[in-house]
Formats: structure tokens, sequence, C-alpha cells
């Protein structure tokens, strides 16, 4: 057996003991936390919409415990600042010398897991903030460059867009999001359940399951996962269709959609493929796999019409006519 092929069911191995730590403090959520991990194997970004109360900052806190990350939360706000987040200089004076110099002092967005909570409440300026950090791996300030420390993963929390004093977000950063997450309130037994668990005393232990090292392994091994030609033409081809006069579009499509994704979209939906694969112990993704993705993917990179508002159609009715368009 070849290394490689070990390392597959490790990430397999892992997995599922990921899941059975989480499910020592998470309540329900297995779909959300699927492709959180299939994300972060991914080296991707998860931006997740929903209420407040539905355990989002618990839920990330307690991933980096299992998974021994360092964990970070910005609580974004109208008045935050770009250093806020990437951090600032400071003038220190040597006791000894007497000499004062500049020294850079590290902002939040040095972590490995970072929980941007209420990112559309901060405006452009401050949330393009991430841009480079997301994309890059690193950090630019005062002419020098601040390298982060791998895996970095950036999850962000947006409020529903009709509350009032947010701010949209700049399509380049919201493309940098693999996977845009709709979460929604608990079942009926679930939210039993969480009752139960949060107004008990109650002391829960956590192992830490992956190392920080074996994380960045695995996310290399998921770049040799070969997927077949047939599985890459089914993800452009989903991707194409989003856009006007493309082959595979119709006039439903092109009255629906303003602009559609591109081709980091179909770049992203490869990628969570294979890792998809790999959590389900499949050595290569199949178009079942892309399907299950597809609307995590494109649903922050479509920008819908006024027509398809008008007849109710939503971002996720319009994804779902394109994958039974393609078949």
């Amino acid at each position: 057996m070849s290394d490689d092929v070990r390392i597959v069911e490790k990430i397999h191995e892992s997995y599922t003991l990921i899941q059975t730590e989480l499910k020592k403090v998470i309540v329900g959520q297995d779909d959300i936390i699927e492709k959180l991990l299939i994300a972060m194997y991914a080296k991707g970004h998860c931006l997740l919409v929903g209420v407040p109360g539905l355990a989002k900052t618990l839920l990330i806190k307690t991933m980096g415990d299992i998974l021994g990350l360092n964990f970070s939360r910005i609580q974004f706000t109208p008045d935050l600042m770009p250093s806020d987040i990437t951090g600032s200089e400071i003038l220190e004076e040597d006791r000894t010398t007497g000499k004062k110099a500049f020294r850079f002092l590290k902002g939040p967005v040095f972590a490995n897991i970072i929980l941007a909570d209420e990112i559309n409440r901060t405006p452009p300026k401050t949330q393009s903030a991430l841009l480079e950090a997301m994309q890059e791996y690193r950090v630019t300030t005062a002419g020098e460059t601040f390298i982060l420390e791998e895996p970095f993963f950036v999850l962000a929390t947006q409020n529903p867009i009709e509350q009032e004093g947010t701010y949209p977000l700049p399509e380049a950063q919201l493309d940098r999001f693999m996977f845009s997450l709709w979460l929604d309130y608990p079942k009926f037994e679930e939210e039993i359940e969480i009752v139960k668990r949060t107004t008990a005393l109650s002391e829960i232990n956590l192992n830490a399951i992956v190392s920080r090292e074996e994380i960045m392994q695995f996310q290399q091994i998921v770049r040799n996962i070969p997927v077949a030609d047939h599985t890459v033409e089914y993800a452009v081809k989903l991707v194409a269709a989003t856009r006007k006069n493309a082959p595979n579009s119709d006039e439903k499509l092109a009255e629906w959609i303003r602009w559609g994704a591109g081709p980091r979209a179909s770049q992203y939906l490869i990628l969570g493929a294979k890792v998809r694969a790999v959590l389900n112990k499949r050595f290569s993704p199949e178009i079942s796999d892309i399907k299950a993705l597809a609307p995590s993917v494109l649903r922050h990179r479509l920008v819908t019409s006024f027509t398809a508002e008008a007849d109710g159609v939503d971002v996720d009715k319009i994804i779902n006519h394109i994958i039974e368009k393609i078949g």
C-alpha cells in the first residue's frame, strides 16, 4: 500500500473521530460540519449566513480545539479599522539605550482559524483587509510583509441582507470564499437536546484528533487525487451554464442571472469533490460529489436579476434548474 493511500485512509478515519468529538458539544449541523472540513482540507474559506444563536462561534472554537489550531475571533463593527485586523506598529523605547524604534504588533488575523463575526457590519475598506490574507496567506503593512502560519482558514458570518446597518461584501472578496453555507434552525428534537445541555452543569473533555502538520499534509495529498475527465467537464459545464450565451444556458437562466460564476467556482467544485470523496472513503470524486457541493459553491457567486425576484426564484432554485438541465 502506497503512502498516499495510507494518508487517504487516515483522513477518513480522522473525519469520523472529529465528528464524534464535535457531537460532544454541537447538536446537529452534520452537513455544515462536513462542508467546513471539506473547505479546510481544500484550503478554502467559508461564509456562513444565518440568524444569531445557532452556535457558529462555538462550532468553530470547538473545531480549533479538536484540530490543535489557534482560534481567533474578530467582531466586525462599523468603526473597525483595517489595523484592528492585521495589526499596527507601536513605538517602543529601549530602556538600556534610550533609543526608540517601531515594532509591529500582530493583529488577530495571525491565527489558524479566524472567525470574522458579522463581516458585513463593517465598511468595504475594512472588509478588504482580509483579502490579501485569504488569497496570499500574508499581511503587508508599512512596506513590510508578514507570512501567516498555515493552515489558515477564515470563517465569516453574515447578517441577513435585509437588516439595516450592513454593507455588501465586495465581489472580489465574496469570490475568495469557497462555500456559502446557509444555517437553519435546529429540529425540534435537536433544540430539546441543546436546551438540556446548555442549562445544566457539565464538563466536556475534548481530544485533539489531528495536528497542524497532519492537516497540511492532508491538504497536499488532496491535490494529488486523480479526477476523471468527464467529472471535470461536468463541473465546468455546470459553472458555464450560469453565464449568458453559454452553450448549456437557456432563456430562463438568461432572464434570472445578471452575472454568472467565474473559473474559481469550477476549481472549488473539483477540489471540494476530491475531499468529499476521501471523507467518504473513495479514491476518486464522482459527479454526485459535484452536485452535492454545487449550491454551496455557486450561491454567492451568482447575481440574480429583478425578473428572478419577481418570479420568486431564489439562487438555490436556479442552481437546481441548472443541475436538472445538465443531468
